[in-house]
């Protein structure tokens, strides 16, 4: 009796827990993952354009992106890709492919990266870019943001733009 009671208290502390673990990390897609994941449930896409040598880059990873309510709000209403601008790999994305482009002996930026990030034909790190379900631009930003900017700009975008 006293086993199944232990159990019972084992359960329920499991599925209390659940929606706690769902939101406690921000699960990020690969961005040729898009079309099968639209044909699941139509989301606006966030992407996080990002380099490994930019300090703010890093800082909004381990700050703004760890925040609770930042990955509840990413998680439940975008699907979220987190690009790396330097990137070496050949990408496929809205039916094109995107490459690597080299502009010295070590260094480059992602043909993506710049189609996304580019504002007014300039790219700066970090980047955000918000798409609607069909790809589009709806929202591209170049600026460290906070957990509380980021909330703020999350929400009118949500009501101006439904998926």
């Amino acid at each position: 009796m006293r086993k199944k009671q232990l159990l019972f208290l084992i359960l329920i502390s499991l599925f209390m827990l659940k929606p706690i673990e769902v939101y406690s990390q921000l699960k990020s897609y690969a961005i040729e993952q898009l079309d099968s994941l639209q044909k699941t449930e139509k989301r606006k896409v966030f992407v996080f354009m990002h380099t490994d040598w930019c300090k703010f880059c890093q800082l909004m990873k381990n700050t703004t992106f760890k925040n609770k309510q930042v990955i509840q709000a990413l998680t439940s209403q975008f699907w979220f890709v987190s690009l790396n601008a330097e990137e070496k790999r050949k990408m496929t994305f809205d039916g094109n492919e995107y490459q690597f482009q080299p502009t010295g002996d070590q260094t480059g930026i992602h043909e993506l990266a710049l189609k996304l990030g580019s504002i007014q034909g300039a790219i700066a790190f970090p980047s955000i870019c918000i798409l609607n379900s069909d790809h589009e631009i709806i929202f591209q930003h170049q600026q460290y943001l906070k957990s509380a900017d980021l909330l703020q700009l999350l929400v009118p975008l949500d009501k101006k733009y439904p998926n």
